[in-house]
């Protein structure tokens, strides 16, 4: 049985290792996703030459992940609405190939990872097809952890430490590269409360890709 929230099996997700840097907005979709705090509207983008994303059970999942009791919406800081094409953004979801997140990223060869750079939330489809190893939890929470870290980034949020063995991951830690022994949690609350590390990130090596 598949959880409220967590995509539905469907065609194998492809794609290259470089794609055409053009992409495809999502519809939009009328509800306000939490009851107080800001306003952020977004638009999702899919990189064309990607293959296999149902677009409106991707669409759903990012708003149950946005809107779920321990998002970014919890707090009363952050509401979030998701735009369709032609209409203005507060950011821009994008799944894009490998090569195309070193592209819009920076900082020299990559492939692995995802990021933020302004107003651009930039997801390694790599990670969302494969997610990583030794994460010790499924894709499906992996998925939801890597879009609430690199959302956290757009709402001004950085990098966070574990905070001791065996305890949850803070959201914003890099749980991409590495858990320093805490066990994966894919949110930004826990218990009704923000949950948080000590600011600072580990010297993990990049995997190759």
């Amino acid at each position: 049985m598949t959880k409220p929230g967590s995509p539905t099996p469907g065609p194998v997700i492809t794609y290259p290792r470089r794609g055409s840097v053009s992409y495809t907005v999502l519809p939009g979709a009328p509800e306000t996703i939490g009851t107080a705090g800001r306003l952020l509207t977004f638009e999702i983008d899919i990189e064309n030459g990607i293959k296999g994303i149902n677009p409106a059970e991707l669409s759903r999942f990012v708003r149950a992940t946005y809107g779920a009791p321990q998002g970014w919406t919890a707090g009363g800081k952050w509401r979030f609405r998701q735009v369709g094409p032609g209409q203005n953004s507060d950011f821009k979801l994008m799944f894009v190939t490998p090569a195309t997140r070193d592209l819009i990223c920076g900082g020299g060869y990559d492939q692995y990872t995802s990021c933020r750079i302004g107003e651009r939330v930039v997801l390694n489809i790599a990670r969302w097809v494969h997610g990583v190893p030794n994460y010790g939890a499924s894709l499906t929470e992996y998925r939801k952890y890597m879009l609430n870290h690199e959302t956290g980034h757009r709402l001004g949020e950085a990098h966070e430490l574990c905070p001791g063995p065996g305890q949850p991951a803070p959201v914003m830690q890099q749980q991409t590269l590495g858990l320093h022994g805490c066990i994966a949690y894919a949110w930004p609350f826990r218990n009704g409360r923000r949950y948080e590390g000590r600011l600072g990130k580990y010297d993990d090596p990049i995997p190759a890709s």
